[in-house]
This record gives structure tokens, sequence and C-alpha cells, in this order.
């Protein structure tokens, strides 16, 4: 009498089962493969609308990913289902369906011909198909869609299909998260790529370094907070005893501000370089902030601070427009500069003032951005511009690049390794009749 097999489950052998187990298993694994692989968004909806079909021994698969904005379901991948079925409608989150399954329910329709939860039943009748199981795919239980399994049977899903579609649907919502977070990172790579690129467009528009102009001992600094910023500082000899000279914050961060700061800059050089005079500053800010005004949204403005000198007469003409006020350091005097008016950009008839002083023999002018008074240290304390003007003080007689140098400095032993916010900014002019072009305090 030969060896019988123990039957199992609707009369299927044991080594049936066994088998049917092993290549259930193989399928999963399939599925896990693509949890952990490398693929695209597409390539993994794909991949799994036809591993669904397998493993549940089905006809037809679809998978609708959630659009929040929208509040509706977009169909992103299908196997064994026409173009027609594919568009025969919209679904939304509030389909009878799909909020059974957002509700974590397996919806099994027995017959979608009669069933008055379905929304489209010609449609199914033209398909050939009769019933159908829809489960939910969650991702830390916020659902991103759903996985609908299809049967030209009536009935066809009992609990043991059920139990491998949520499997298979926990399967999916992994994978696809992790194809959009691989997604993510490649547009991440690309967008820092673009980042750097504008960083070295941006490096192209700060100077160098400082001219080297006959009287005049200059020094700057960049230091932006993150690749690129909104600072800017600029200098344009107009003739041989004069310089026009400015510093300018666009508020704002990356990208945007960088391409604000381009158009400024070359707004400014346009104007400065188009027949500069110290009459004629007045008309070069009020141009300058309606062009600001036409370009800057809501919340975006600029601030401004732009002074000519002239060797010849020793004198500086400035208007601070919303800027930090430059300061004038003479001796022990720190004069603060705030001759001007509002932040371009906001007004675009704002009236602006300017105003000439004596820029003589050892009179060093001072701007900088509000990243350097900004700077916090670890318990949230500003280094604030008492501290800069102590700094000042301790060095009355210091060079363009010492006195650059030592601020930044006295600012460092304050906020230590706290890391900052702000861009900074320091640009130091100081009257020298000694300083001449090719001296070492001009390399």
């Amino acid at each position: 009498m030969p060896l019988m097999r123990p039957l199992g489950y609707f009369g299927i052998s044991m080594d049936s089962l066994e088998q049917k187990q092993s290549l259930l298993e193989e399928r999963i694994y399939q599925i896990s493969t693509l949890v952990a692989g490398r693929f695209s968004l597409q390539e993994v909806l794909d991949r799994l609308a036809e591993t669904a079909v397998l493993v549940t021994n089905t006809t037809a698969c679809s998978i609708r990913l959630l659009d929040e904005s929208a509040g509706d379901l977009k169909m992103r991948s299908t196997y064994g289902l026409s173009e027609s079925y594919r568009n025969k409608g919209p679904v939304t989150k509030e389909d009878p369906v799909v909020k059974e399954a957002f509700r974590g329910y397996a919806v099994v329709v027995d017959d979608m011909r009669t069933d008055p939860r379905v929304l489209y039943p010609q449609a199914a009748i033209a398909e050939g198909l009769i019933s159908q199981l829809t489960v939910a795919m969650t991702f830390r239980d916020k659902p991103i869609g759903v996985l609908r399994l299809y049967s030209p049977e009536p009935a066809r899903f009992d609990s043991d299909a059920i139990r491998i579609a949520r499997l298979v649907a926990s399967q999916c919502a992994i994978a696809i998260t992790n194809a959009r977070l691989y997604a993510e990172a490649i547009e991440g790579a690309k967008m820092a790529e673009q980042m750097r690129l504008a960083a070295v467009i941006q490096r192209r528009m700060i100077p160098h370094g400082a001219p080297r102009i006959r009287g005049l001992d200059i020094a700057a600094v960049y230091n932006p907070c993150y690749q690129i910023g909104g600072d800017l500082y600029d200098f344009l000899q107009v003739s041989k005893s004069l310089l026009v000279t400015g510093i300018s914050d666009v508020i704002g961060k990356g990208i945007p501000a960088a391409i604000m700061m381009s158009m400024f800059r070359g707004t400014l050089r346009a104007y400065a370089d188009g027949g500069y005079s110290r009459h004629s500053m007045d008309e070069i800010i009020h141009k300058l902030n309606k062009v600001a005004c036409s370009e800057c949204r809501d919340g975006e403005f600029i601030t401004l601070f732009v002074a000519g000198i002239d060797t010849a007469q020793n004198t500086m003409t400035y208007c601070s427009c919303g800027h930090e006020p430059a300061l004038l350091l003479r001796g022990g005097s720190i004069i603060e500069l705030d001759e001007g008016g509002l932040v371009l950009g906001i007004m675009p008839e704002a009236v602006y003032t300017t105003k000439t002083i004596e820029f003589k023999q050892d009179d060093t002018l001072l701007m900088y951005t509000d990243g350097l008074i900004d700077a916090m240290n670890f318990y949230g304390e500003t280094w604030g511009r008492n501290r800069l003007v102590e700094a000042i003080r301790q060095q009355p007689y210091s060079t363009a690049e010492q006195l650059v140098y030592n601020l930044l400095q006295y600012r460092r032993r304050f906020v230590g390794l706290a890391s900052q916010t702000d861009d900074t900014s320091i640009v130091a002019i100081r009257r020298d009749d000694g300083f001449k072009i090719g001296s070492e305090s001009a390399a």
C-alpha cells in the first residue's frame, strides 16, 4: 500500500501546500528586493503590480497613490487592465471602498456588477471583472494609496487572499516610500550641484580682493552662512580720485537671494558707472529703489549703504538705505553714518537724503552687514553693536586689514563654535596719503 501524504486545506496535499508556500515565499522575497533596491518610483510600481497578481494568483491589479493636495487617488500602475478601464474616471478619498480601506479594513466586493459601493459598474462589466479586493497601503500609520486586485470569478477573495494581499500591500508601501526617498535623494544631489554652481557664480561677483587705489587702504571679507547667500559688497573706481563703494544685504537666503543680489549688483554698477558725481547720488538711489520695488516680492527687500570717496577733495558722500549705519573712525571717536532713508524695494516714491562729510588722513570707513553683530553664542546672546564699538576702540590706528581681521577674531572668541544663521560681510577703507599702489598693505 503506497504511503499517503496527509491532506491540507481544501483537499490539497501537503506536498502541494509546501510547493505553494515555497512559491509564495519566493514571490514575497521578490517584493522585498524592491524595498531595498535603488529603483525609480515608476519602475517599482510596475514591478509591484505584476508581482501582486502573481503572488495572489489573480487576474489584474491596480495601484493608486494618494495626492493630498488634490484629495484624489492617481492611477500610477496597473497589470492586466485595459487602457479604457484605467481611464474610466476619478477616484477620491470619499469613494466608499477607499474610505473603508483607509480605516484599516480589507474591502471585498463579491460582485462589482451589482454592489452599490462600486462607482463604475459598467466599466467592470466591459472589462469582464466581477470580484474585487481593496487594501490600503500605509506607511507609519499613514495611508499613501490603495492596492486593488481583480478577478473574473465571483466571490474570489477569501481570508487567505486577504492575508496575502495585506502582506503584499505592506511591502508595497515600504518599497514605494523607499523609491520616493531615493528619487528625492537624486533630486537633492541635482540641487546640491545647482547650489554649487550658483555659489561659483556668486563668488565671481564678490571682489576677490580689495582694489589698489592710491591714498586708500582697503580690506574686505565675505563669510556666507550657507553655500550661497544675499550679502554683497562692491567697488567701482570711477576716476583716479573717485571710488564708489557699497555694501548690501538682500533679505532672504539661498538661490533666490543670490539671484536678487546678482541683479542688484548689475543695476548698481550700471548707474554708478554711467556718470557718477557727488551731485547725482540722490538720483542713483532713487533709480535703485524703483528697480528693487519692481523686482522684490512680498517680504523681500534690500538694505544698502553706498559711499562715494573723493581723495582729491578729501570728502565722502554717503547714503544709508535701511542698512546698519556705517561707522566713521576718527582718532578715538566713532561717528555713526545714518543719513539716508528706508530699505529699498518697499515704496517706489520713498525719499532718500545724502550727506557729504570730510574724509581726511587716518579716517576709516567701516561698513558691515548685520550678520557681524547678530552673531550669537551658545547662550543665545548676540555679539551686538556695543561689543563691536568696544573692539574698535581697542585698535584706533589699525590698518584696514588689521581692523577687519581683529574684529572677526573678537567676535569668534565671543560666539565660540556656535553655528550662525546669517552672512557676514565687512569692508574697511582707511584714508592714507602714504598708501601707494603696490605697497605691502595693498597685497
